[in-house]
């Protein structure tokens, strides 16, 4: 795992001052301690801070093809590289080292754009062939690899893995982007197709770019997608069969490495099934590291525990706690842009009790996309149904009549809390996913919303381009619809963003085996009721791992890595909620009715109403415009 920064000239040939680029490289330091290289030729510079896990002392970068044609600076790992090398071996290519760097080198000169198909792996890479004078940006299937662009005044494209390497070059303008704000009101983050500076954009996953010096930079190109169209035929033991298959060539992939490893373990199926996978992959004990809180309703550690003794692996465990807030200005630097998923304080902290004693961890990320594991995704699908038999005509006026006399209930036991539910369907399934997937409502921010700032968003709404996504959506249905959204804006803008972020924090490289692509797409070919069986998600792999894992593990409600961040901020961090309304950074931006801010921080401490992921997102848009501005 590694940081990538770079200066490309689109206007010529003009020279590249390595200083800048090593300025840039050094921003990304945390993400490669064990090595550091510029290259710069005319036109183009290229730079490069290692972590090393596979060669480690032979794959120095940036690296140069055995010809010395084209060079490379790359970030992930290709879990395929071992083939690959021997078939590009077979036909004619000179390797010198042991790493799968050069393989992608060898690969473009034999294949072009096409080899990227052919990798099997998290990536992002710049590839400058200097024959043709052109520079390859590409990003893996699935976005498990970051990689942030931007156009300057003068032409020069340049680029990073993270948002600060982009920062650290003077001719970047640090203007915010009104749109993005919206974007990150809406969801908790800055999704893919946005960022917070103006100017800035990211390769979205599975896409490349191909830039000339002669040309202006151009769109990117999609080289892979997902396709719920199709479907699988089998009998369930069948597919089961070959889901487990899977599986285990996921996890078995991702467990070659030159350093040690481990696995998140959070004693929930995906990462419990990890472990399971690991366990009888390998000879030694597998290490694990969980994470508990200190509010018991909240703490799987028991679970985690029971898991660890199953399988009889070293376990690692600490406990997170309101004190673990100092942490906020510390997480507004590891993601540059807001970023308000409340879950990455405990990841932070997993990563970094993880780091204490392995250099890669495995976590088990990407099931929930893939077999609708979400609860979201399982009332979706119900209520797919409903819409199914009623026409919009009448659901509309029958469902948001009923939404909107219903109060809220944000703490009814959850059959109560049918407001939402009633809410969604008077609207499309599309438009109805939305909102569950959404932190503020539509309505809910145009309350919070100053007048100055309702003039700056314009017509532009947040969950227009999501709704876009669905509806052109490669699928049969309102569930894979749903799981396609998620497998291309959430898992990308939010776990994986979260994933890659707080493990590079501490030089520590995490791998996604339920992401593999080829268990992504068999997913996406399952029949819904192997997928959705009644109130079940993930049906199909509970039922796999029913031979390695206790039901109890395998069938207890979903609770996810929820932080307690209502509870404190309830009790210990009561004054942090009733400060966002006078944030100095957010107070000077003029975006927000203060009054309305001030409302909801009572409300909220007083338990009228659960406003804690809202008073977060504002925290932390507060902190992380502090660093940007």
């Amino acid at each position: 795992m590694c940081g990538i920064a770079g200066i490309f000239h689109t206007e010529g040939l003009k020279p590249v001052d390595p200083a800048r680029v090593t300025a840039m490289c050094d921003a990304l330091a945390h993400r490669g301690p064990d090595g550091e290289g510029v290259w710069t030729a005319p036109g183009v510079g290229l730079g490069h801070r290692r972590l090393a896990i596979i060669d480690l002392a032979g794959s120095p970068q940036p690296m140069a093809s055995s010809d010395g044609a084209a060079m490379l600076v790359f970030n992930g790992e290709i879990y395929n590289f071992r083939e690959l090398r021997r078939e590009l071996a077979a036909q004619g290519a000179r390797f010198r080292t042991d790493g799968d760097s050069e393989v992608i080198l060898a690969a473009w000169q034999r294949w072009g754009v096409d080899c990227l198909p052919r990798l099997n792996g998290m990536f992002a890479f710049a590839l400058y062939d200097l024959r043709a004078r052109t520079l390859l940006l590409a990003r893996d299937r699935l976005g498990v690899k970051p990689l942030f662009t931007a156009t300057l005044s003068d032409g020069a494209v340049i680029f990073g893995s993270e948002l600060k390497a982009l920062l650290a070059h003077p001719g970047l303008r640090r203007e915010i982007d009104p749109l993005a704000v919206e974007d990150y009101l809406t969801w908790g983050y800055v999704p893919d197709h946005a960022a917070i500076l103006k100017g800035v954009e990211k390769l979205p996953a599975g896409h490349y770019r191909l830039l000339r010096h002669d040309a202006a930079p151009p769109a990117s190109v999609q080289w892979w997608d997902v396709s719920f169209a199709e479907r699988e035929r089998g009998s369930e033991a069948d597919l089961g069969v070959h889901l487990l298959h899977r599986l285990r060539e996921g996890v078995t992939s991702r467990m070659e490495a030159d350093v040690p490893l481990c696995a998140f373990l959070s004693g929930g199926v995906d990462s419990s099934t990890v472990v399971a996978l690991m366990a009888e992959a390998s000879t030694a004990p597998v290490k694990t590291c969980s994470i508990g809180f200190d509010v018991a309703a909240l703490d799987e550690t028991s679970y985690a525990e029971k898991v660890a003794r199953r399988f009889h692996t070293e376990h690692h465990a600490r406990t997170v706690g309101a004190d673990d807030y100092a942490l906020v200005d510390r997480l507004a630097g590891m993601f540059d842009e807001p970023f308000a998923d409340a879950s990455a304080l405990p990841t932070f902290r997993v990563c970094e009790l993880a780091r204490q004693h392995v250099t890669v961890a495995l976590s088990g990320d990407g099931a929930d996309e893939a077999f609708a594991g979400y609860r979201r995704q399982v009332f979706h699908h119900r209520e797919e149904q409903v819409r199914g038999l009623l026409p919009a005509a009448l659901r509309q006026p029958l469902f948001g009549g009923l939404g909107a006399l219903y109060p809220r209930m944000d703490f009814a036991p959850r059959p109560l809390r049918a407001k939402a539910t009633l809410l969604s369907l008077a609207r499309s399934g599309e438009e109805g996913y939305a909102r569950a997937l959404a932190v503020t409502s539509e309505e809910q921010r145009a309350a919070l919303y100053s007048s100055d700032f309702l003039r700056l968003r314009g017509d532009y709404r947040a969950e227009q381009p999501f709704i876009a996504l669905m509806r052109n959506a490669p699928a049969r249905s309102g569930l894979d619809r749903a799981q396609y959204a998620d497998l291309k804006f959430y898992l990308p803008g939010d776990i994986l963003t979260k994933v890659d972020r707080t493990s590079m924090a501490v030089s520590l490289e995490a791998r996604e085996p339920l992401l593999d692509h080829r268990l992504i797409e068999f997913g996406a070919r399952l029949p819904e009721r192997m997928r959705v069986r009644g109130a079940t998600g993930k049906y199909l792999m509970k039922q796999a791992m029913r031979r390695s894992l206790p039901d109890d593990v395998l069938f207890r409600p979903k609770m996810g890595f929820v932080t307690p961040i209502a509870q404190w901020l309830r009790g210990p961090l009561a004054a942090e909620a009733r400060a966002v309304a006078d944030g100095a950074v957010l107070a000077r931006t003029g975006w927000f009715d203060a009054a309305a801010l001030r409302t909801i921080a009572e409300s909220h401490i007083a338990g009228v109403a659960d406003h804690s992921r809202l008073l977060w997102q504002l925290v932390m848009l507060d902190r992380s415009l502090a660093k940007l501005l």
